[in-house]
């Protein structure tokens, strides 16, 4: 898959997932490239709205995803959530190829938040959707 389909595709899960939670669930959401420590995230694709801080505040906001993405345990198409991630900490990662991850985040509430609405299990399906979608045609990007 070329980063012009994966965003798009993300573009159209986010929305699709924001419809059945009726409400917000991930407000901002990028394509990055992060070396093996967890660390770098050069950005590649993103939509949200503080695209001039995301890069400035990357460290700080990906504490509670930091731990899984340096573990490397985790295939194309696996995906993490950070359930206490607050503000703008990123509150899940989703592996789109080698070295190429979908950071998606709420900047006005929690994952634990989100999950305790009924209606967050039926906006789940979209995004295990797009998991299953990467997972048979992987993120190729050019470094």
């Amino acid at each position: 898959m070329t980063l012009s389909e994966a965003n798009h595709l993300i573009m159209a899960t986010v929305d699709q997932m924001n419809a059945r939670y009726e409400n917000t669930v991930f407000n901002e959401w990028a394509v990055l490239a992060i070396n093996e420590k967890g660390e770098g995230g050069r950005i590649l694709g993103y939509n949200g709205p503080r695209k001039d801080d995301f890069q400035k505040n990357f460290a700080t906001d990906i504490t509670g995803l930091r731990e899984d993405l340096a573990s490397r345990e985790f295939g194309v198409g696996d995906f993490s959530f950070a359930r206490h991630a607050v503000g703008t900490g990123f509150e899940a990662f989703m592996v789109l190829g080698p070295g190429l991850y979908l950071i998606c985040n709420n900047t006005r509430a929690s994952m634990d938040t989100i999950a305790k609405d009924p209606r967050w299990l039926n906006a789940q399906g979209p995004f295990v959707e797009l998991s299953d979608k990467i997972r048979a045609n992987p993120l190729v990007h050019a470094a």
